[in-house]
């Protein structure tokens, strides 16, 4: 079991930024992060100064996720595995470690899309995590924010990236028929106890949006049922309702907010362990449920 890196946080860029507010706030329990010194809109889920920074631009995208390292041992032995593997990093400046509320800041264009920052020593927000709609708080010590799901055309080399460069390893997969000679590929990699903390999906040709979704695992199995309805009492889309996954055995739903994005909302994963022999194919994303309820 990996447990030297977590991620850390994910930018995002929309036209209209403030457009994500009542989703984030009012529908998946998300707490305003610390100001960004470049305008940003800020999201946090615990203790951290910022686990979603939304900056306005045309790309309706993620646009740049952050991979944190345990220690300063772990953040050289991470770039030095990075080198050797050919995805050399750039450091960044002053102004790009204030950006991000960091100590240290590496960055390298991955074969996800975007740049991975790698980092080290992530600012506390200067209040605890408390929200009314989520009172058990969200499962993020040791294994970071939550999971990030991407589409990528370049599949075998950001698989590559992942377990050669940063140093992942493969938790399982998942091959099946979703239609008429269309064979769906997802790779799922973990780099501490959560199951996964990237899901990568094969694109047969680029996306209109690389991100598929975000995932925030609670503390409290209530919590996901409090969060489905303050969901269905909108008119968002909610491209999953209930269900458990298989491979993870998440019990989650997906609700899709104003940028088409979803966040998934989940409790009870199982965790990876130093004797992890599970790494297989699954054939079929959820044990029940997970059905399409409302699309937009």
């Amino acid at each position: 079991m990996k447990g030297s890196l977590q991620i850390a946080y994910l930018g995002i860029e929309v036209p209209e930024p403030a457009s994500l507010g009542s989703f984030f706030a009012d529908v998946v329990g998300l707490l305003p992060g610390e100001p960004s010194v470049d305008g940003s809109t800020t999201w946090r889920n615990d203790d951290r100064a910022h686990r979603i920074i939304v900056r306005p631009g045309p790309a309706n995208d993620a646009v740049f996720v952050g991979i944190e390292a345990r220690d300063a041992a772990s953040y050289d032995e991470t770039v030095a595995r990075l080198a050797a593997a050919g995805f050399p990093v750039v450091e960044g400046t002053d102004d790009d470690r204030r950006a991000r509320r960091v100590e240290r800041l590496a960055s390298v264009m991955s074969p996800l899309g975007m740049p991975v920052e790698l980092v080290l020593g992530l600012e506390s927000a200067p209040a605890p995590y408390a929200s009314p709609l989520v009172p058990g708080g969200f499962s993020t010590d040791g294994v970071g924010f939550g999971h990030v799901a991407l589409a990528v055309t370049q599949y075998d080399e950001a698989i590559r990236f992942l377990t050669e460069g940063l140093g992942f390893g493969q938790s399982d997969w998942l091959e099946m028929l979703v239609g008429p000679g269309f064979e769906l590929q997802l790779s799922f990699f973990h780099c501490n106890e959560r199951h996964h903390t990237f899901a990568l999906v094969r694109a047969p040709f680029e996306m209109p949006q690389r991100l598929h979704h975000v995932m925030l695992e609670t503390n409290e199995r209530d919590d996901v049922g409090a969060a489905f309805d303050r969901a269905w009492a909108t008119d968002l889309p909610i491209p999953n309702g209930l269900g458990v996954h298989d491979n993870d055995r998440m019990f989650s739903f997906y609700v899709a907010g104003p940028a088409g994005f979803a966040v998934e909302i989940g409790h009870g994963a199982r965790t990876i362990t130093d004797d992890w022999d599970d790494n297989r194919k699954y054939d079929r994303i959820s044990v029940w449920g997970h059905q399409p309820l409302r699309q937009g």
